[in-house]
C-alpha cells in the first residue's frame, strides 16, 4: 500500500496537468470557456422549470432551486462517468509511448468535472440570492455530499474506463442508462409522489441519498440522519474497491486493445 501512495505522490504533478489540458480541450474555441460551466446548469433549469412546473408546481415551493439543487449533484455524476469512459481510449497515443500510471488519465477525467460542480453550486447560490432563498448554516456542510459523489463517480469512472477499452458499446449504451438513471432520480420530482414500489427503486439508486442529503443541507437547514451518512460512505468505498480490483486486473490488456 505505501507503495502505491508514493507511485501517486511520484505522478501528482502530471495528475494536475492532465486535468488542466482536459479542461482546456472541452472549452478549446469557445468565446465563453470556462463560463458555460455556469451558463449550462442555469439553461438546463430553466428549460426544466417551464417544461415540468405546472406538474409540480403545487409540491415543490422554489421549484427552479428544486431542480439546480439536484443537478448539482447528478450532472457531476453523468459528467464525470461519461468522460471517464473514453479517459483510456482517448490517452492511448501517451500510453503507447510511455509508462504513466494509467488511473491518472481517469482521475484526471474526475477532476477536471470538478470545476463544472462547483460552477453549478455558484449557480445555485445566485439563484438563491434572486429568489431571495434562507441561508441556512448548513449550507456550509453541502460539500460532504459533493465529496462523496466525487468519490462514488471516481469508483464507477475506473470501472467503466476499464471495460470500455475492449467493449466500445458500452460508451453508446452509457448515454441511454445515464437518460434513464436521470429519471431514476429525483431531480425533477418530489419523493413523497412516488408509489411504494417506484418508491423503493429510486431509493435503491444511490445518487437519490446524496441528492436528497444536499437538498437537507442546502436548501433545508436540516441535518440528515446519520445512517445517510453511513450509507453513502459505505457505498462510495465499495466502489472505489470494486474499481480499482477492475482497473488493476485489466490495465495490462489495455495496449492490446487499443
Amino acid at each position: 500500500m505505501t507503495a502505491y501512495v508514493e507511485n501517486f505522490k511520484k505522478y501528482k504533478p502530471l495528475l494536475s496537468e492532465l486535468a488542466v489540458r482536459d479542461i482546456k480541450t472541452r472549452y478549446r474555441r469557445s468565446m465563453l470557456g470556462v463560463l458555460w460551466s455556469l451558463l449550462s446548469p442555469l439553461c438546463q433549469m430553466i428549460v426544466l422549470s417551464i417544461v415540468f412546473s405546472n406538474l409540480f408546481r403545487n409540491n415543490i415551493e422554489n421549484f427552479p432551486l428544486y431542480i439546480l439543487s439536484g443537478q448539482v449533484i447528478f450532472n457531476f455524476y453523468s459528467e464525470s462517468t461519461s468522460s471517464s469512459l473514453t479517459a483510456i481510449i482517448g490517452s492511448a497515443s501517451l500510453i503507447k509511448k510511455a509508462y504513466i500510471p494509467k488511473y491518472l488519465f481517469v482521475l484526471s477525467r474526475i477532476l477536471s468535472s470538478a470545476v463544472n460542480v462547483m460552477a453549478t453550486f455558484a449557480a445555485l447560490i445566485v439563484v438563491m440570492l434572486a429568489t431571495r432563498a434562507e441561508f441556512h448554516y448548513t449550507m456550509f456542510l453541502a460539500v460532504i455530499p459533493i465529496l462523496f459523489v466525487i468519490l462514488f463517480s471516481s469508483g464507477v469512472g475506473l470501472i467503466l474506463a476499464a471495460y470500455a477499452v475492449k467493449f466500445r458499446d458500452i460508451i453508446h449504451l452509457y448515454g441511454v442508462f445515464i437518460t434513464a438513471l436521470m429519471y431514476l432520480t429525483p431531480i425533477i420530482y418530489p419523493m413523497s409522489m412516488l408509489p411504494g414500489v417506484v418508491h423503493k427503486i429510486v431509493m435503491m439508486n444511490p445518487l437519490t441519498n446524496m441528492v436528497l442529503m444536499f437538498r437537507n443541507l442546502a436548501l433545508d437547514g436540516i441535518m440528515p440522519g446519520p445512517m445517510s451518512f453511513v450509507i453513502a460512505l459505505v457505498e462510495c468505498a465499495a466502489v472505489i474497491l470494486i474499481g480499482l480490483y477492475v482497473f488493476y486486473k485489466k490495465q495490462d490488456t489495455f495496449i492490446l486493445n487499443l
